[in-house]
């Protein structure tokens, strides 16, 4: 089975990819939306390849996301056949908000040859209700992390994340995006600027772990 048969999309590297990173979108939006197009073809031009995909509510057009197991293992299936197509690939997964949420419970329940994990924009707590965090699986994590979170970010602050990191085993990667709000955004710049500087980040985090 290929990528193609299962709706993923590659935007492959070529040979000289130095990763596979395997990114799930957000729970409003699915992998052709703009933030994650532009994520996949900036990494995939620095030499990372990447695969995105749609969970099964959004290929189905349901407006309501299917609840953690099922995310979970439509996010493996994916992994295990992108692992096919490119074996001798460093793994990595991760993904947008609520995307990058389930990467981080495949990290916690461990994940073969799973080299770190890339969280754009972690959803700490729903926006406003900072007594209902999603943190418990979090310390069972042990690969590599990174997160990136913008400075205004309604879903969780740095100043929230830092003490819940401090709570982790994994070696884990803060980036603030100054003045960036959950999707990242930045008043007075465009999305491929931002983008580009954090894709910077990225795949210069991805070598080096």
């Amino acid at each position: 089975m290929g990528l193609t048969e299962i709706g993923a999309i590659e935007y492959t590297a070529g040979a000289n990819a130095s990763a596979l990173l395997v990114l799930a979108h957000g729970a409003g939006a699915g992998q052709r939306h703009p933030f994650m197009v532009a994520v996949a073809q900036q990494l995939s031009s620095k030499r990372i390849s990447v695969v995105t995909f749609d969970f099964p509510y959004m290929r189905e057009r349901r407006k309501v996301p299917d609840r953690a197991p099922v995310l979970e293992a439509s996010f493996r299936d994916v992994i295990a056949v992108a692992r096919e197509l490119s074996p001798r690939l460093p793994l990595f997964i991760g993904g947008k908000s609520m995307g990058g949420r389930m990467a981080t419970h495949l990290g916690a329940q461990g994940l073969d040859e799973l080299k770190g994990l890339v969280v754009f924009g972690y959803p700490l707590h729903p926006p406003g209700k900072p007594d209902q965090p999603r943190v418990a699986h979090l310390p069972s994590i042990t690969a590599p992390t990174l997160v990136v979170q913008g400075e205004r970010d309604t879903f969780g602050t740095p100043d929230e994340l830092r003490p819940v990191i401090k709570t982790m085993r994994a070696q884990v990667t803060l980036h603030v995006v100054p003045k960036g709000d959950h999707s990242l955004s930045v008043r007075g710049q465009t999305r491929d600027d931002v983008l580009n500087e954090v894709t910077e980040v990225v795949v210069t985090w991805l070598n080096s772990t």
